[in-house]
């Protein structure tokens, strides 16, 4: 029996300790017998990897032990992009995908999940089923009489591309031939990123791409860190490029800086492809965000008569809502993002071809179009505080948070509470406070965001002051 727990992004843990064969052929044995459970016959899927220690081992295990259960696997020569494995399952029509990857993980990490039929990532309903079947396997469960006639090599990237091509304004930027320096971290996106731009007439300086670097350079591949991306911003300045471009290990998140050397956070990018998509593209639908996300979202909605949706934090919740009806945008402050028309999975790939056809449209650097949204919507300024607490600590900050009696925060007005996941706090003037408790560890995060400076840097105080309190 076993105490794997496959959520929504999978299992991930560290290599040679849990993230072993003994523990992977365990959980791939778990999936197969979820897909017969589920689809019965005439089942098959697609099998991605990033560029980690082993991952390409572990996708060659995965495909034995699934064609061994009867399962047709369709598998890549090349390390393959979580948002490609995910538009795999469309352009081949199979049942899901298991890919890879630890994502923005310390490369001592690896990990597997399970994307579903519908491309996009499994509802708890899916991975308990998974967790199910993973509690009742033994080593002696699983099946290894590998059948190599059910095993096919594709490659979706071509597909992918004819896709995507449809989602963008391929015309502006092949007329535009923008310089772009493009940092995809030496994870699954090198390469492929670079023939991406190539081909729709940019002009491309690549840094830290291979596929040879299990280690990443030696830093954690998750460019929504500036200090993560250094040599991007090295290069740009070096090539006075229009743009500079990253993606993570597996490139389902994003980050950028522009010609002027800015970093562009995550709620920031989300909010001007947003508002790109409602005035210049004049997309219809709504626009979804997690909980944790920047209510400057919420100004470019409702300014525009425009739908706004929120979720729990977690993509899978956004993905939800897209399949359910038409969104513009769907985004996660954690740089998620998809748009309409494209699959219900995060695509860090596509929100950094969307920033560059933004720049070519505009033709200014980002942080111009941002000072234009606040100077439109308002200065949203927001911060995360990690608290570290005893687990009494910890729930004596929540049920601080969870007293109704609190009316005011700062000086402002509480508007109402949201619970859907954690505690938000709804403020006057377009301010909120989001509380939510660490359910694997003794850790509380405490969002917060203001459209002024001042109610911000008196939101940050009170913040301080509580963390400190029950620290």
């Amino acid at each position: 029996m076993s105490d794997i727990v496959f959520g929504t992004d999978g299992w991930r843990d560290v290599m040679c300790e849990r993230f072993n064969f003994y523990n992977f052929r365990l959980v791939v044995q778990a999936v197969s017998n979820y897909l017969k459970e589920r689809f019965c016959e005439d089942i098959s899927i697609f099998i991605g990897y990033d560029t980690r220690f082993f991952s390409k081992d572990f996708a060659k295990c995965a495909a034995e032990i699934l064609s061994a259960n009867g399962i047709k696997v369709l598998l890549p020569k090349r390390a393959m992009p979580t948002p490609i494995t995910a538009y795999a399952i469309k352009a081949f029509n199979t049942k899901g995908a298991l890919m890879i990857t630890a994502s923005h993980n310390p490369y001592r990490y690896n990990g597997v999940k399970f994307i579903a039929e519908y491309s996009g990532p499994a509802t708890s309903e899916t991975t308990s089923a998974i967790e199910s079947h993973l509690s009742t396997i033994s080593d002696s469960d699983v099946k290894s009489d590998c059948s190599e006639t059910l095993i096919k090599y594709v490659d979706p990237i071509n597909d992918y591309i004819n896709h995507i091509s449809e989602l963008l304004n391929v015309e502006l930027l092949l007329e535009k031939k923008l310089k772009v320096v493009v940092d995809p971290m030496y994870g699954a996106a090198s390469g492929i990123i670079e023939k991406i731009l190539n081909k729709f007439g940019c002009q491309v300086v690549p840094v830290c791409s291979g596929l040879d670097n299990p280690y990443f350079g030696g830093v954690l591949p998750d460019p929504s860190v500036p200090d993560n991306i250094e040599p991007l911003i090295n290069a740009l300045k070096k090539e006075n490029a229009a743009l500079g471009l990253a993606l993570d290990g597996d490139a389902d998140r994003f980050g950028a800086v522009d010609s002027t050397f800015k970093f562009i956070a995550a709620n920031q990018i989300l909010a001007i492809i947003a508002d790109y998509l409602i005035k210049v593209r004049r997309l219809k639908g709504a626009v979804v965000r997690s909980v944790a996300t920047t209510g400057l979202l919420d100004a470019i909605a409702n300014k525009n008569g425009v739908q706004l949706i929120e979720t729990p934090v977690g993509f899978k919740y956004v993905g939800e809502q897209m399949r359910q009806g038409d969104v513009i945008l769907g985004g996660e402050e954690s740089a998620g993002l998809s748009i309409l028309g494209h699959i219900p999975e995060k695509d860090g790939i596509l929100a950094v071809l969307l920033l560059a056809e933004i720049t070519a449209y505009w033709g200014k650097p980002l942080s111009e179009v941002l000072d234009n949204l606040w100077d439109t919507y308002g200065h949203f300024t927001g911060q995360r505080l990690d608290v570290h607490l005893s687990d009494a600590g910890k729930a004596r900050l929540i049920e601080h948070f969870n007293n109704s009696t609190i009316k005011e925060i700062a000086g402002l007005k509480v508007l109402s509470t949201v619970k859907i996941d954690g505690i938000k706090l709804v403020l006057d003037g377009g301010s909120w406070l989001l509380v939510r408790p660490s359910g694997t560890e003794s850790l509380v995060r405490i969002y917060f965001e203001s459209p002024g400076k001042n109610d911000f840097a008196k939101i940050k105080k009170y913040a301080d002051d509580v963390a400190q309190k029950y620290s």
